[in-house]
């Protein structure tokens, strides 16, 4: 019986994943020979000597080893850094084969312009994920760390509201009594985390738990605090967390 069972799950788990596997025709009718054919022909498109003639005449005109970022801002280099990065591996790789010095030092203020840019982007203040997910068209987040100490200190340097300390709690039961004016009640951690997929800005759930130090049950004490500024805000919490 049980041998049999087993035999009928493996044929529904087959059925199943030759469906996932199922592609479409124009995708499975692909010619992969053609396709690498294709695509090696893409990359022919600019030679490697080329590439590297527009990055020592990109460097003539800056005056120095150019970073990825100015030459993509030099209007007249006709190569992106992408193509470059393609065809050579590394950015330092192709400037080295250039015979130009890789820049071992992003000046100060390059780095704080980097991260300014990237927020102008996005629309808000960048966050560690949104460095780790631009590596390789900015600087590390290691370089970042090192040269003003954290995050939080380049950023704030850059000019963005970037709070810290009791700010940073301040602001989560701030933004925690808006959520529970939307939501029409107290907002639990899984409310917060959705609510964090429509605002990165925000801290995540584990953060703000982190940051209210009560043990056992740091999430009904962050509820508590923010049940406090509604209060002092004039709205009425039930007992349940309800508002109203």
């Amino acid at each position: 019986m049980l041998s049999r069972a087993c035999n009928y799950f493996i044929l529904i788990y087959s059925i199943c994943v030759a469906r996932a596997r199922r592609r479409h025709p124009a995708v499975a009718g692909i010619d992969e020979a053609a396709l690498a054919a294709f695509r090696a022909g893409l990359r022919r498109r600019y030679t490697d000597d080329e590439i590297l003639a527009e990055l020592r005449a990109s460097a003539e005109r800056l005056g120095r080893s150019p970073t990825m970022r100015e030459f993509a801002a030099d209007a007249e280099a006709g190569v992106h850094p992408q193509t470059v990065i393609e065809h050579f591996g590394t950015w330092n790789a192709a400037k080295r084969a250039a015979g130009l010095s890789p820049r071992r030092f992003i000046r100060r203020e390059e780095l704080l312009d980097q991260l300014r840019e990237l927020g102008a982007e996005l629309g808000r203040t960048p966050t560690a994920r949104d460095l780790e997910e631009q590596r390789g068209r900015m600087a590390s987040k290691s370089l970042i760390w090192h040269t003003f100490g954290s995050l939080t200190a380049a950023l704030r340097e850059a000019g963005f509201d970037v709070p810290v300390g009791e700010e940073r709690l301040e602001r989560a039961i701030a933004q925690g009594a808006v959520l529970a004016r939307r939501l029409g009640r107290l907002p639990k951690m899984a409310d917060w985390k959705d609510e964090r997929l429509r605002d990165p800005s925000l801290l995540s759930e584990w953060q703000v738990y982190r940051m209210v130090d009560v043990s056992p049950g740091a999430w009904s004490a962050f509820q508590f605090l923010v049940r406090e500024r509604l209060r002092e805000e004039g709205v009425t919490v039930r007992a349940d967390g309800a508002l109203g």
